[in-house]
Formats: structure tokens, sequence, C-alpha cells
């Protein structure tokens, strides 16, 4: 996927955008409850843009994606990718 500075960084409003009205209304009540965020802040949350510094913490993340009813790691739009420390050990073992 190509990473646009425009794209948001998580999936959130996408999957919003699938409930009904019933259950939209319902979600925007009880999202910011569950997460322990106010409404402010779970707007925030729904802007945040590729290029943005700022981030969602890790658990609530994790607590948006049971929400959701999806796999770890689905929220965020870009797949993280890196090498491990054995592999970056390897690399420098080769240097010297």
């Amino acid at each position: 996927m190509e990473m646009n500075e425009n794209m948001e960084k998580y999936k959130i409003n996408a999957f919003l955008d699938n409930l009904t009205i019933r259950e939209y209304k319902f979600a925007m009540k009880t999202i910011p409850l569950v997460l322990d965020v106010s409404m402010n802040t779970f707007h925030n949350y729904r802007r945040i843009k590729m290029g943005d510094r700022q981030d969602i913490p890790y658990e609530k993340v994790k607590q948006l994606e049971i929400l959701f009813g999806i796999e770890s790691d689905t929220l965020i739009n870009v797949k993280i990718t890196g090498k491990s420390l054995t592999q970056l050990f390897k690399g420098e073992k080769q240097r010297s």
C-alpha cells in the first residue's frame, strides 16, 4: 500500500463507516468510555494522518481492535517491517 501523508494512520473511520446508523451512534458513545478517553481525544485518534508524529497508545489500539472484532495489527493502515536483533547482529558481525 502506498504511503500517503493525507491517508489516515488507522482504519477507525473505515470500520465506523461499516456500521448501521444505530450501531454508529452507540459506538460513538461507547468507544470513548471503553478506551477511558474524552470524546475529543477519540475524534483526534480518528484524524491522525500517516505523516503525523501523534500516535494512539498501544493498549488503546488493542482495545479498538477488540471492539471492532478484528485481528491484531489490522487497525493500522501500514505494515510495519524491520529486522530482528539477531538479523542486525549477524549483519554487524559480517562488517567486523
